[in-house]
């Protein structure tokens, strides 16, 4: 024989909380405190701690420059280590005793002067440091810069 059960709400049927405890309880986010972060204001004195933890909530932080140009920049040591390998993949060329290696093509826009290299070099790049110019013309190579007008 089927027992038929009846259900919660028939019960709450002719009371006035149906089970929420006071009568306002069940009406929005009052009992709460409100939604959110509200109640975080002048007498807020409960959420206020837990705001002063986080020192990310208030205010403004930082910013992110939308114009940023971002320069990618090779050291002498680093660039005298990969020389073997640019050659074999045709990225630089030798010329009698010089070797020559446009910096565009293995994608740098700037030569630094950290390290050293006994080898010749002829670099065509876009930017260099002055120390990088005088280590490459110290080791008796040259550095092809674009005309600043």
């Amino acid at each position: 024989m089927t027992h038929n059960k009846r259900k919660k709400n028939s019960r709450q049927r002719g009371e006035w909380t149906h089970g929420w405890g006071a009568k306002k309880k069940h009406r929005g986010a009052g009992h709460r405190g409100g939604r959110g972060n509200a109640g975080s204001g002048k007498r807020g004195d409960a959420k206020k701690p837990s705001y002063w933890k986080d020192e990310k909530y208030f205010g403004k932080n930082g910013f992110v420059s939308i114009n940023k140009i971002e320069i990618k920049a090779i050291g002498i040591s680093h660039l005298d280590s990969i020389i073997d390998t640019l050659i074999k993949t045709g990225k630089a060329t030798i010329n009698q005793d010089t070797i020559s290696i446009n910096l565009k093509d293995i994608k740098y826009q700037k030569l630094l002067g950290t390290g050293n290299t006994q080898r010749k070099l002829e670099i065509t790049t876009e930017m260099a440091s002055p120390k990088a110019i005088e280590k490459i013309q110290k080791a008796g190579g040259n550095i092809n810069l674009p005309k600043q007008e």
